[in-house]
């Protein structure tokens, strides 16, 4: 079982009180209606499939409702962070120095 850290509640609890929100960090089109059809497509349903340290978005669902961020290694599945989501982007160098 997952164990996710709740950066608003500050309580770290198993991963069914969560669920995924995708991608972190996805910029949406300033002007979605200038936008061709293959842009809109590519902004809806193309994302990064990354080996290894992944920005995420999750949701505290059966707690405090707050979206949040998360770097998640895809391939060990362990989480190197999670920061409430107008903090800053960490640099993936300095968290995986850490993670060492």
């Amino acid at each position: 079982m997952l164990l996710i850290h709740c950066p608003y509640c500050n309580q770290t609890l198993p991963e069914l009180e969560f669920t995924y929100a995708g991608e972190a960090h996805i910029a949406r089109p300033s002007d979605p209606s200038s936008v061709s059809d293959e842009e809109w497509r590519d902004f809806l349903f193309i994302r990064n499939n990354v080996k290894g340290p992944h920005y995420e978005r999750w949701r505290h669902f059966h707690g405090c409702g707050r979206y949040f961020n998360a770097v998640r290694d895809t391939v060990s599945d362990r989480f190197l962070i999670t920061y409430k989501t107008d903090d800053p982007r960490p640099e993936l160098s300095k968290l995986l120095e850490k993670s060492k």
